[in-house]
């Protein structure tokens, strides 16, 4: 991923990280349930942190990056000790969350469905069509691995 694109991706933490500091009386209230803390930090937080992730060119370390900090932000959710070791997994169990990087998947996929059902003269379509120079693949066999993959992880959610 170029500099653009990381610096895009640490705006978008950011972003997050300022509208869970604004929402820290309700995400941190021992009154509210953390399913309910779970979801509002699923539709504020995260989808402020995933806006426009449809069309990104993650890296692995990018994904790591950006579950690193769901994490830090979800450990603020439940306001655990320190001394406390809690897996992140029994964490988004107990605010009822998906794993960032299963989200990111999800609207990736969901956007290629919508590319899929658009007019074939649609220039987002017609996006499909560009070849990638140098990857050594034909476009036939990009579409395949695209249709393969999107079966495999539809399968798998």
């Amino acid at each position: 991923m170029d500099g653009d694109a990381d610096a895009a991706l640490e705006a978008r933490i950011r972003i997050g990280w300022n509208k869970f500091r604004q929402l820290v009386p309700l995400l941190t209230n021992m009154d509210i349930s953390l399913i309910m803390r779970g979801i509002l930090f699923s539709s504020c937080v995260r989808n402020i942190m995933l806006h426009g992730s449809e069309t990104w060119s993650v890296s692995k370390e990018n994904e790591l990056a950006l579950q690193e900090e769901e994490m830090r932000i979800v450990v603020g959710c439940v306001i655990l000790k320190l001394k406390i070791r809690v897996p992140n997994k029994e964490l988004r169990e107990r605010l009822g969350l998906y794993d960032i990087t299963s989200v990111l998947q999800q609207n990736r996929l969901q956007w290629y469905g919508h590319v899929l059902q658009k007019e074939d003269n649609d220039w987002v379509k017609k996006c499909m069509e560009y070849e990638v120079r140098g990857v050594g693949e034909t476009k036939r066999k990009i579409k395949e691995n695209v249709d393969r993959d999107c079966a495999k992880r539809l399968s798998g959610m």
